[in-house]
């Protein structure tokens, strides 16, 4: 099961950064941040089958792929955006996370804009 590997990255990259954070606490969070590089790429290589599921849904429905892409596009953002977050608190920076958050939210808001315009475009087409 996938999600044993990814706790045992977890918790054994959490054992080594606590034996090393009294010696050498420059590698404690180097540590962390190797495990969670090797969980987000060991997740995103399962995220081909949902794709590949959503365009078949969306060949099936009808639906434009152009907004199924930008939906994935968000949530890619979303989710880079909260990792690098999470890292820069991890490191005690925490002012520096509260920007990568802000520019995750703004190049979500940027990205949003033709679902945006479809929905109002719809909107206009209902209301005489």
């Amino acid at each position: 099961m996938e999600i044993i590997q990814i706790i045992s990255i977890g918790l054994i990259a959490t054992i080594l950064s606590v034996i090393l954070k009294k010696d050498r606490p420059e590698f404690s969070m180097l540590i962390g941040l190797v495990a969670g590089i090797i969980i987000f790429f060991f997740v995103i290589t399962k995220l081909k089958v949902v794709l590949e599921v959503f365009q078949d849904l969306s060949s099936k429905m009808d639906i434009n792929m152009k907004y199924i892409n930008i939906i994935f596009k968000i949530i890619g953002i979303a989710y880079l955006t909260e990792f690098g977050a999470q890292v820069c608190k991890d490191a005690g920076e925490g002012s520096i996370a509260t920007k990568i958050e802000f520019g995750g939210k703004v190049l979500i808001m940027i990205i949003a804009v033709p679902i945006l315009m479809a929905l109002l475009d719809l909107i206009l087409k209902i209301i005489p």
